[in-house]
């Protein structure tokens, strides 16, 4: 007989042994912003402050509050299915141990359910990290739960069972569960796995919401747990295995091995050895023989050594993987170099699929010299002995590096962690080669006449400096904090970085150090301290963005105007480049007048020295602003800072249009009022548009409600040199290539393929994105005959494998763009507006696009890419390079497309855009009539 259905939600809790966290998430139930929701709370049976604890609380909400005792001492499984049976609600919450529901979550998830229908309704959750100090949820949350929608097949949200999305944070239609005769498994330590997932495949009816519904899941202690987790993921697999869901079950694999495999690994270098040894010992059986390709593919080469090591149960190999996943870019075994590629080991290679596991050719170690390369140097012992540090150490060098074995010489240095000043050279006792490493032994005094220049006691780093064959090489120093143990002024970091505390040696050294500690620590030097961060903060204040804007409001734009003062920025003063820079470089050429001011962002470098530059957002910037007479950029100045009546702001724009821009984008007529007036504000501040055809006029123009008075149609200064680059092809031919070939070491004889994708959104934490082209397989491909360049987009920075030198560079950070496509034999993009640039070369372009598709629809498109392209649109790698091979003998057949492409987006480019631009902003004001002296002077050089 079923319980009835007295309350809408019951939510049940497992007394566990923190009474503290018992009572905050009871608490948590009753403190729902909906009313009818009962707390089960679950004594499952031990004798302890619990079940005082959990008596209590039934005793003060008898109604609200129901107390089920086991019989007996039960698992957290079993004490669950007890609380399942004594539920009364119309749906079900299974809190974990010290986890916490959002207020409004209970009505968040039954209002979705009783909508829907739904037997299952899940939101979002969050776990504890940083040691319980702050909280954030898995990384695949924002996508599978960025709206309220109902699921009818798991396939479209395959990261529901994937993952371990359904632990927590949902709740469950009790008659469902009945039916079902869904159970928690009594028998496994993490029961959350396995219950969640087999609810998501009985359900009738799954809705997903976006609301956060729990919080403060207990922090994840992957050596610990993992090891439980995988017999949980095992039953998983066996289940999706049982109903056929192989698509599934594959995508469950990976994500174990993403989710709690690694991270495991990841933590080895903080475990003592016997952690390490349990850790590995309890996960090989999981993993032996289910470690296949499908499952690595997506893993980069070192994580699928790390999986592979595990699987093998060699612990000490887990823990230089894990080293080199800590430390990218490091190496940390003996390298093995056959048949053309680099395996982690030569041990196993008889193998072909153990090869193609331990295959790391892509790290690209051996495209690097001893000078270049990152050696894992790490303590084997670490001793105090008379007031002396004995310090024994192994780097790892595999032969290929120097193959000559030539002497080794080596020395420590030690620096004061964070200032970058050379503290003391310790001269290295004993150094040797040793197989594949070379080991070393130094003695280190941990005392000094005096502690280092400052008021704090800073910790100090030693530095292992190895030279061999005229290469020299710095090593940083990683130890287990159990090599090191504690005291004696030796201490490991959070990233295993050996440390020293030096003591001081004299009796008056010690004094002089008491006495300053005693000078910074009593009373009125604490109340100093305060009112000194008082004031950093407020000084913090007056230089933040909003009380600046509010003073260059007030008074900066209202100063008298500084007559011929031009303020220059480009791409919000990340380079000094595209049009302002044409532009700039014309009123030089004329001898203008003119006050020319340019912003830059992070960095000076390559900013010209004939202009006066200030950083971007600083006080002289709003200054400059505020007094300029004209306004010279090609994206926009902040859009908080409106434009003073004096000023002339000249938009040059950053290219044509593919995607649609301004109020035509969809996420922009979704906005609200307030929103897209403040574009609008910004956009009314532009006094000149430039446009390079008509088809700017009928999109940029018109999706920014540009008017045509305001338009200025002579094309894009920065184009002035490609139109001349054409002519110069057409009259003397390519050669010489220009300067910067020979900046970037490009021989005549190899062709050079610009790759320039398009900016498709930053990735989460600004990281580096990854690019759609396969770089490291157009290398190889093409390494000897092609240079491929590539530059990110300017809002991006793309992370580029090693490759073989001579045949990928990096030119992201060039400051000008027109540079590089001058250079440029093919380019090589998606649907950046840096095509239509390029076809001005009439030079070969191709469309790399393999989400086109997808990308069109999402953003929306002012033309189709496929009808109107200059250049053959490929989508997978293989017809790219394919294409690339062929193009001498296929590009004769797009020479009519392209330069049909180039009239319709660049009729007005005609080679004068920036003469044109300087006559029409500037006159005859500043010196104009000395043009045609400059031009015959320039000719004559």
């Amino acid at each position: 007989m079923s319980t009835p259905e007295l309350h809408d939600v019951s939510c049940v809790v497992v007394a566990g042994p923190d009474t503290d966290a018992l009572e905050q998430s009871v608490r948590s139930v009753l403190d729902q912003t909906m009313g009818n929701v009962e707390a089960v709370v679950v004594d499952p049976g031990a004798d302890g402050p619990a079940r005082a604890a959990a008596q209590a609380l039934a005793a003060d909400q008898p109604h609200r509050v129901r107390l089920v005792r086991a019989p007996s001492p039960m698992s957290v499984g079993a004490s669950r299915n007890l609380g399942l049976d004594a539920a009364r609600g119309r749906y079900v919450i299974v809190l974990g141990d010290g986890e916490l529901l959002e207020r409004h979550a209970c009505r968040n998830l039954f209002d979705a359910a009783r909508t829907t229908g739904a037997d299952l309704v899940a939101g979002r959750w969050t776990r504890l990290t940083a040691g319980g100090k702050k909280e954030r949820g898995p990384g695949w949350h924002p996508q599978l739960h960025a709206r309220t929608r109902s699921v009818e097949n798991l396939a479209d949200v395959p990261e529901l069972v994937a993952r371990d999305s359904l632990v927590t944070g949902f709740c469950v239609r009790r008659d469902f569960l009945r039916t079902a005769r869904l159970r928690y498994a009594e028998d496994l330590a993490h029961s959350e796995v396995l219950f969640g997932v087999e609810a998501a495949v009985g359900a009738r009816g799954i809705t997903l919401v976006p609301n956060l519904i729990t919080t403060h899941r207990a922090e994840p202690d992957p050596a610990r747990e993992t090891p439980a987790i995988a017999e949980a993921n095992d039953r998983v697999a066996g289940l999706l295995i049982t109903l056929g869901r192989l698509d599934l079950c594959d995508r469950r694999e990976r994500a174990f091995l993403v989710d709690h495999v690694l991270p495991c690994a990841r933590t080895f270098p903080q475990l003592t050895a016997e952690a390490r040894r349990r850790a590995t010992a309890g996960l090989a059986p999981h993993l032996e023989g289910r470690v296949d390709t499908r499952a690595l593919d997506a893993l980069e080469p070192v994580e699928r050594v790390c999986v592979r090591l595990l699987a093998e149960c060699d612990t000490d190999g887990v823990l230089a993987a894990a080293y080199a996943l800590g430390r990218p870019g490091t190496v940390v075994s003996e390298l093995t170099e056959w048949e053309g590629k680099v395996y982690w080991r030569a041990h196993g290679l008889d193998d072909p699929r153990v090869r193609e596991v331990l295959d790391v050719s892509e790290l690209g170690h051996q495209h690097r010299t001893l000078g270049e390369v990152r050696l894992l140097n790490r303590l084997t012992r670490c001793g105090v002995e008379g007031g002396k540090a004995v310090l024994e150490g192994q780097v790892v060098l595999p032969g290929g590096l120097v193959p000559d074995r030539p002497p080794l010489t080596a020395w420590l240095d030690v620096r004061v962690r964070g200032t970058g000043r050379r503290g003391f050279r310790v001269p290295v006792e004993e150094v040797h080669y040793d197989g594949g490493a070379v080991v070393w032994r130094a003695t280190v005094g941990l005392t000094a006449p005096l502690r280092d220049v400052g008021i704090r006691d800073r910790p100090w780093e030693p530095q292992l400096q190895l030279g061999a064959g005229g290469q020299d090489i710095t090593t940083e120093l990683v130890a287990e904090q159990e090599t090191v143990g504690t005291g004696h002024g030796l201490t490991v970091t959070g990233t295993n970085r050996l440390e020293l505390r030096l003591a001081p040696r004299h009796r008056a050294a010690r004094t002089a150090r008491a006495a300053l500690h005693y000078a910074t620590h009593f009373r009125p030097a604490r109340k100093v301290r305060l009112r000194l961060r008082a004031l950093r903060k407020r000084w913090g204040r007056l230089s933040g963005k909003a009380f600046k804007v509010r003073v260059y409001r007030r008074v900066l734009r209202r100063l008298p105007v500084s007559k011929g003062s031009v303020v220059f920025e480009s791409h919000t003063g990340k380079c000094y480049g595209d049009s302002p820079r044409a532009v700039h470089q014309e009123i030089l050429d004329r001898g203008l007048r003119l006050r020319c001011v340019w912003s830059y962002g992070a960095s000076a470098e390559g900013f010209p020295d004939s202009a006066r530059l200030v950083p971007r957002w600083s006080w002289r910037y709003l200054w400059a602003l505020g007094r300029a007479e004209f306004w010279i950029d090609n994206q926009g100045f902040p859009h908080a800072l409106a434009k003073p009546r004096h000023t002339t702001y000249l938009q040059t724009w950053h290219g044509s249009a593919y995607k649609r821009m301004g109020f035509d984008e969809a996420r922009l007529k979704t906005q609200n009022a307030p929103q897209r007036e403040r574009l609008q504000e910004a956009v009314d501040r532009f006094d000149h548009f430039l446009v390079r055809s008509e088809h700017d006029v009928n999109t940029l123009a018109r999706a920014y409600g540009i008017a045509d008075e305001r338009l200025l149609r002579c094309g894009y200064p920065r184009n002035d040199s490609l139109v001349a680059a054409r002519a110069r092809d057409e009259s003397s031919g390519r050669f010489p290539r220009p300067s910067v070939a020979a900046e970037l070491g490009i021989p005549d004889h190899k062709t050079v393929v610009l790759y320039a994708p398009t900016f498709r959104g930053l990735p989460s934490g600004n990281k580096p994105v990854r690019l759609p082209l396969d770089v490291r397989g157009f290398a190889d491909r093409f390494g000897d005959t092609h240079v491929l360049l590539v530059r990110a987009h300017y809002m991006e920075a793309a992370s580029l494998p090693a490759c073989p030198p001579g045949t990928v560079a990096d030119v992201s950070a060039h400051h000008d763009v027109s540079e590089l496509l001058c250079l440029a034999d093919v380019l090589v993009t998606d649907y950046s507006s840096i095509m239509f640039d390029f076809a001005l070369l009439d030079r070969p372009l191709v469309h790399f696009a393999p989400d086109l598709d997808a990308y069109a629809a999402e953003r929306g498109s002012y033309f189709a890419l496929r009808d109107d392209a200059g250049g053959p649109v490929v989508e997978t790698e293989e017809e790219l390079l394919r294409v690339l091979a062929t193009l001498k003998q296929t590009d004769g057949a797009w020479a009519e497309a392209r330069r049909a492409f180039a009239v319709r987006f660049g009729a007005y480019d005609q080679g004068r855009a920036a003469a044109g631009v300087v006559d029409a902003l500037f006159g005859e004001r500043f010196g104009n009539s000395e043009r045609f002296g400059n031009t015959e002077k320039r000719d004559g050089a």
